[in-house]
């Protein structure tokens, strides 16, 4: 672990492999730790820099007040051109997950240049809340499952840990898997107060940053060869979010994984590595 300044602001990074190869930058969403440990070595592993970094008021990133953040969605994607060509000047491999898969459009589309690829893993092409009306909404009934539970003790890593794995049993994640990863980011969480948590564990920055303009309207400009992947079973961004988005971004390939959700599962690792790996080749 460590971090860089870029734009005046403290990312908390970590890298994988030899700093000499082709950098594959991972945009976290929120926290880097949604990019397994197991991907990012199985990719440095065939020789690229892997880098996967916390968003701001995330991680080791600098926080300061996630229920009232001063940045914006272009903010953020102004962060990963800096971050990238501060770690390389050569165009790198671009990817976002969830959150950070918009953060990821917004910054492919601003700086054309500076990407020599695209993957977008489990996320939409529009902002949080209200979706237009071809895109498939959160599953409603899978939603009020989830927001039923009581909320955890934010203070406490146990109590999050355990929230997390039966939210991961809701959405059709991997328990075990889930609690491990909380674990992971609680303790990677600082200063101990429930809106930082929140921020960390559930993205809740995202319902309060500005992110116009839209960007959908843009995507047909996209010119890299670009990977979207998505969890059949995702009820969060359903499939219809990932197919909207290969649809609209000219020659993009479409992954989707059968037995996958929102997170990215362990048994699906080899397949996601061969993929992005693949879309360079294109």
């Amino acid at each position: 672990m460590a971090t860089r300044e870029v734009n005046g602001v403290k990312l908390g990074i970590e890298s994988f492999g030899d700093d000499t190869d082709p950098l594959m930058l991972l945009i976290g969403g929120t926290t880097m730790l949604s990019w397994p440990d197991a991907l990012c070595e199985k990719i440095a592993h065939a020789g690229r820099h892997v880098v996967r970094y916390d968003l701001r008021d995330c991680g080791e990133s600098d926080t300061e007040d996630p229920m009232n953040p001063k940045y914006t969605l272009r903010d953020l994607a102004a962060d990963a051109v800096a971050l990238a060509q501060s770690l390389d000047p050569r165009p790198a491999h671009l990817a976002g997950i969830g959150v950070g898969g918009m953060v990821a459009q917004v910054t492919a589309l601003d700086a054309p240049n500076a990407f020599s690829a695209l993957t977008l893993y489990g996320t939409r092409p529009v902002a949080p809340g209200p979706v237009d009306e071809d895109l498939p909404e959160h599953d409603q009934q899978i939603m009020g499952q989830l927001f039923s539970s009581s909320m955890p003790d934010w203070t406490d890593r146990e109590a999050v840990a355990d929230s997390s794995a039966i939210g991961a049993g809701i959405l059709g994640d991997d328990p075990v898997q889930a609690r491990h990863t909380a674990s992971r980011i609680w303790e990677r969480t600082s200063p101990n107060t429930v809106p930082v948590h929140m921020a960390n564990q559930l993205g809740i920055v995202f319902s309060k940053i500005d992110c116009t303009p839209r960007w959908r309207e843009r995507l047909g400009s996209l010119q890299i060869p670009t990977l979207v992947i998505h969890g059949a079973k995702d009820p969060f961004f359903p499939l219809g979010n990932g197919q909207a988005l290969a649809r609209e971004i000219p020659g993009a390939t479409l992954l989707v994984l059968d037995q996958a959700s929102t997170a990215i599962p362990d048994h699906s690792v080899q397949e996601i590595s061969d993929a992005m790996l693949g879309l360079e080749k294109s």
